[in-house]
């Protein structure tokens, strides 16, 4: 039996990821609060895994002790400023509280300035379309970074804008105030114009500090690659849903299936790409998917997939994802932002984690200059419009008690971690059934 260890490079990041109102619980001054009052998710977030409580303590010291060595979590800002005009210091220390205890158990923090919520003061003034969010945007991150910059130099602006943008003014999953494709676009162009903004206002206030976003890339494939209109679909979704904010961080113009968008000021405002992967998609033309602008998407028939059908395991995707991202920006340090599949029994994770692993390990080996790898998710939290229909948690979690409950992946990424590294013995140990596809004989 072949006998070895995949190592990763020295100081790479080994993390988890979270984010404010999927863990923090009684997030009530939010536009995802009322959407759940309102009956459009399966259960309403609640206590969620209470982290404003201070249960973050414990979940800290188990990713400490799970040799984790960095920890990427999001700002809440109607927490922080609850009305236009008042900022809330009691908020604002709780965080610092939250950075100083990763720091006490030597964990590198990444903080997220926006990740899918709104205060409701601008939700309800439709804020991300109207041009003056750009400002309102900049005002927000300057107060933070400004309190938090003792302990962080490594900042996220924005969590997947293509899925806030496409999930709430296009499909109607995530709370929006408009529906159809022009306000997408819209919306797609102010975040980048707030990104910018954030960016070098970040840059002012701290220098040395490190700023990027995170991008949920989909690969994507025609079905039927002999059809013209499921390639014609491919493209259009590909680059709809995939393009926008690469295009114009790369080039000042934002690609757009209604119209090119010129947004000089973006260019180059990245100092790192934040890459969150989780499957690839194989698409075609449906009529019916008018809506989707007559696309439609799925998995292969004999795909691997996790409990609810809404992941399947595609490691080679992730590989595809960063070998695009050095193509694209060639000298630009990369970081596996999320990875993670919901698996509430734990018989898919160890595999998803140990094959995807080894495809950043084939990127890394490369020379590709990946920095860093943040499982999705620490604990189970409350996950959107989805509600706790999924568990994507190393720890499980029981919302009625608050019980943290140990997944067998919980020690395997454990192993990972501390390792630096997958060894045979440890895909031995926890998923034998993929032993051959990474170690082969």
């Amino acid at each position: 039996m072949p006998s070895g260890t995949y190592h990763f490079p020295k100081g790479f990041l080994w993390g988890t990821a979270t984010a404010s109102h999927q863990v923090e619980g009684n997030n009530t001054n939010n536009n995802w609060y009322r959407w759940e009052q309102e009956g459009h998710t399966k259960h309403k977030a609640g206590l969620a895994c209470d982290w404003w409580g201070g249960r973050w303590r414990e979940d800290f010291d188990r990713a400490a002790e799970g040799g984790q060595n960095a920890h990427r979590f999001s700002v809440e800002w109607s927490r922080i400023q609850p009305t236009p005009d008042t900022w809330d210091e009691e908020a604002i220390e709780k965080y610092r509280a939250m950075l100083r205890g990763l720091h006490e158990r030597g964990i590198t923090p990444m903080v997220t300035l926006h990740h899918f919520t709104d205060p409701l003061w601008l939700y309800d003034s439709c804020g991300w379309e109207r041009e003056d969010i750009v400002a309102l945007f900049e005002k927000f991150v300057r107060k933070i970074v400004g309190a938090l910059k003792e302990y962080v130099n490594l900042w996220c602006t924005i969590n997947e804008p293509n899925v806030y943008a496409f999930g709430g003014y296009l499909l109607g999953d995530f709370p929006a105030c408009s529906k159809g494709l022009k306000p997408t676009m819209k919306v797609m162009a102010n975040m980048i114009r707030a990104h910018a903004a954030a960016y070098h206002a970040i840059h002012q206030i701290q220098p040395e500090a490190r700023v990027g976003y995170a991008l949920h890339f989909r690969p994507m494939v025609a079905r039927n690659p002999w059809s013209p209109l499921d390639r014609l679909m491919r493209n259009i979704r590909y680059n709809g849903f995939n393009m926008g904010f690469p295009s114009a961080l790369s080039t000042g113009v934002m690609r757009s299936p209604i119209g090119n968008v010129n947004i000089p000021e973006a260019k180059g405002t990245q100092d790192y790409l934040g890459l969150n992967y989780y499957s690839a998609d194989t698409v075609w033309f449906d009529i019916k998917k008018s809506r989707e602008l007559f696309s439609n998407s799925g998995f292969p028939k004999d795909a691997d997939m996790s409990d609810t059908k809404f992941i399947a395991n595609i490691p080679e995707g992730l590989y595809n994802t960063i070998k695009w991202a050095v193509y694209k920006y060639p000298d630009l340090p990369l970081i596996v932002s999320e990875n993670g599949v919901e698996d509430a029994d734990d018989h898919l994770r160890p595999r998803y984690i140990a094959q995807h692993l080894h495809q950043v390990w084939r990127a890394v080996n490369f020379n590709w200059p990946v920095r860093g790898y943040f499982h999705w998710s620490l604990v189970d939290n409350f996950e959107w419009e989805r509600g706790w229909t999924q568990r994507f948690g190393l720890w499980g979690l029981d919302i009625e008690t608050q019980k943290r409950i140990k997944r067998p992946s919980v020690d395997f990424y454990a192993a990972i971690c501390k390792e630096n590294g997958i060894s045979s013995e440890m895909i031995q140990k926890y998923c034998p059934e993929v032993f051959d596809k990474l170690f082969p004989s």
